[in-house]
């Protein structure tokens, strides 16, 4: 009852409510980051969601596009703007996709939606973690963030799937609003943000 159909009116109604008083933050990010990132705000970008279901996530764009001689993006590190460290640091970066929500692509809590191109590179009980939508924040992020292995994180998003009560779910926020007071697992170490998944060895 609750996964099926309660879990979706609360994200909704939560998800609408939050917008609307964080709107005056949105905004003020959004000014910031039109500045900081020369008039784009938004990254947009493909993302797998319940049974693989493709959608566009959107959050606030931390980094520039700056490229090197040969045309590449350069680093996360050295495309990271400060105020884009700042938002990021502060899980501002995550309010946008309170419409995700509000959508129906996203839930507020689940394995967060990872790049398409991971898709073939799950095996049998990774794939779980796609019987669910996908959150803004979930078992795993409380559980270590971008600070854990993918093998680590994988295995916190197949028992959430397996585990999703209502009960969890408020566990989960409490333990969410602890991490970003302390900014917490927001990034691997030695990585601005998390390495690329290649696959189970």
């Amino acid at each position: 009852m609750y996964k099926d159909f309660i879990k979706r009116i609360i994200d909704f109604s939560a998800a609408l409510l939050g917008f609307l008083f964080l709107s005056p933050i949105f905004l003020v990010v959004m000014i910031g980051l039109s500045i900081a990132n020369r008039g784009k705000p938004f990254f947009f970008q493909k993302r797998p969601g319940k049974n693989e279901k493709i959608f566009k996530i959107i959050k606030f764009k931390t980094m520039n596009d700056k490229k090197n001689l040969e045309g590449n993006l350069l680093s996360d590190a050295e495309r990271l703007t400060a105020m884009g460290s700042f938002v990021r640091k502060t899980s501002l970066d995550e309010i946008p996709q309170l419409l995700n929500v509000i959508k129906g692509d996203m839930s507020l809590i689940g394995p967060r939606p990872l790049l398409v191109q991971y898709l073939p590179l799950y095996d049998e009980e990774q794939k779980k973690r796609h019987r669910v939508r996908p959150g803004i924040t979930g078992w795993a992020q409380v559980n270590g963030r971008n600070a854990i292995s993918w093998e680590k994180k994988f295995e916190f998003d197949v028992w959430y799937v397996e585990n999703l009560s209502f009960l969890l779910d408020v566990k989960i926020i409490f333990q969410t609003l602890k991490k970003v007071f302390i900014r917490e697992g927001i990034s691997q170490e030695g990585q601005a943000t998390m390495e690329v998944f290649k696959g189970n060895n």
